[in-house]
């Protein structure tokens, strides 16, 4: 794929000083942003290759490997694809995604980790809950779960994507319980459920102190308002919908090849970076054949992308019910016994070397030479670490 021509390093690295400047941001999104900017340039040091054919040389600088980075994803997402692909059951998959609504969005915007922690909790009680209830499903499901926390024009919308089997096991784990063809659990009653959970924690957290209330929600430090502004909330419709079954194994893989690790705007989508405003391209899924372009200013672009960085050490993939980490190996080999089919061959081991290790993952070579396509790229130089400028200077190669 050819490199974008314009990069969210190129938005930061013009605008991110005034930036920081004018805002007082947490450390947190400091680092984030140096890292993006800094991503793939001297400052973080790097090295020479040379091709041993046609003498073809480049620079490889080192990438800042921060998980909000749009140019650093590719092989962290070949790694976790890796270890998914021996785990999926050969049977179809359905995608079900929670939603909160904005009221709750907006309180999540100062309580990131409580909130969304909620969320993941009340997606997954729901789940279970109701697949094992046996006038619906009355099996153990295993699933994970995925927390994405922008819509496509890069506004606040916190919301759970959970991929699961289409059964799971019975409770005494002695037989497999498949789901209607085409069928999963009734939204409605999952939206129900989900709706008092979510409300409950909330209403907990809010009891043991563990809410911020700041700017406009400020008044919500008082339990009468706090009590008011939920109470619409527990009449209204919360949406939970599944969208069609997956047909199997194949198709999850290239969903969670598209999902799993995308940070919130791709370079891709960047389209012109001019006169301080952003333009970049977005899907109305309200019209979805027809991709439409917004162009903000460079100020409300940048605090928009720092709306979803993640609190330092949150875990945004989880897995629940029989997938969850202690005990997945074991409900995996009985979920395959009972389906009769056999254990699937030991993933190939993963070299340790940066190089080995992406052409295992990717299939593409790092070291054969772009130009000549015979040569080995052959490291010859070193580069340290050193001052960050906006465009990288040459360094010079000792040619003798």
């Amino acid at each position: 794929m050819a490199r974008p021509t314009l990069e969210l390093a190129d938005i930061f690295r013009r605008h991110g000083p005034a930036y920081r400047q004018a805002h007082r941001l947490p450390r947190h999104h400091l680092r984030l942003m140096q890292a993006i900017e800094t991503c793939r340039t001297a400052a973080l040091g790097g090295h020479v290759e040379r091709c041993g054919h046609c003498h073809h040389q480049r620079i490889a600088y080192n990438s800042c490997r921060n998980r909000h980075c749009p140019k650093c994803q590719s092989l962290v997402r070949a790694q976790w694809l890796q270890r998914r692909r021996a785990e999926l059951l050969p049977v179809p998959y359905f995608h079900v995604v929670f939603t909160v609504p904005e009221q709750i969005a907006a309180l999540a915007f100062y309580n990131k980790t409580v909130v969304y922690n909620i969320l993941f909790r009340a997606a997954a009680q729901t789940l279970c809950t109701i697949a094992g209830d046996p006038k619906h499903l009355g099996a153990q499901i295993g699933f994970f779960a995925l927390l994405h926390t922008w819509g496509q024009n890069l506004r606040h919308h916190p919301h759970l994507h959970c991929v699961v089997p289409a059964g799971g096991l019975s409770l005494d784990h002695q037989q497999w319980i498949a789901c209607r063809p085409g069928f999963f659990l009734p939204v409605r009653v999952l939206s129900r459920l989900f709706r008092r959970l979510f409300l409950e924690a909330l209403q907990e957290a809010f009891q043991r102190g563990q809410l911020r209330f700041f700017s406009t929600l400020e008044p919500l430090r008082n339990p009468q308002r706090f009590a008011q502004y939920l109470a619409p909330l527990r009449k209204a419709e919360w949406v939970v919908y599944a969208k069609p079954p997956f047909g199997g194994p194949a198709q999850v893989l290239e969903y969670l090849g598209r999902y799993t690790h995308r940070v919130a705007i791709s370079n891709q989508r960047l389209l012109a970076l001019k006169d301080g405003q952003v333009s970049f391209l977005w899907k109305d899924y309200r019209h979805p054949q027809r991709p439409k372009t917004m162009t903000l200013e460079a100020e409300e672009f940048i605090r928009r992308f720092l709306l979803h960085a993640l609190p330092p050490g949150f875990q945004r993939i989880r897995h629940y019910g029989l997938f969850a980490n202690r005990y997945r190996r074991h409900n995996l080999a009985r979920c395959r016994q009972l389906l009769a089919v056999p254990e699937p061959a030991p993933p190939p081991t993963i070299p340790t070397g940066y190089r080995d290790r992406y052409q295992t993952l990717t299939g593409q070579s790092l070291g054969r030479c772009p130009v000549c396509q015979q040569g080995v790229m052959v490291r010859v130089q070193v580069l340290v670490p050193g001052p960050f400028l906006s465009r990288p200077a040459p360094v010079p190669i000792d040619s003798s």
